[in-house]
């Protein structure tokens, strides 16, 4: 992807051999003065007694890229609301004038 502005640089995006795609369902939050550490993983409950999560990935942020990062999943979160009605962060929470999701919420 590559975007001219008068005012700007180029900006070219690519992909390391590296790079994965991976699906989250939790995502836990470390700070320090000099940074924030995102650890993802994905959660299973078995039983209500018990939740298994098990950690894939972390991420390491400066604050000035977290708060970024934040701005830009706020604005989306908007979005997608306004496109597709209320997220109910709860199970069984329902949303009035919109249909009640299909599963619990992890």
């Amino acid at each position: 992807m590559s975007q001219n502005h008068p005012d700007q640089p180029t900006v070219n995006l690519t992909t390391t051999a590296e790079y994965r795609d991976g699906y989250a369902n939790s995502v836990q939050v470390r700070m320090s003065v000099w940074d924030f550490f995102l650890v993802f993983g994905t959660m299973n409950q078995p039983n209500p007694a018990q939740i298994d999560i098990q950690n894939f990935q972390g991420v390491y942020l400066s604050p000035q890229q977290a708060k970024a990062l934040a701005n830009v999943l706020n604005h989306n979160l908007a979005q997608y609301e306004q496109t597709f009605g209320p997220i109910a962060l709860e199970p069984g929470q329902a949303q009035p004038g919109f249909p009640q999701p299909g599963g619990p919420v992890h």
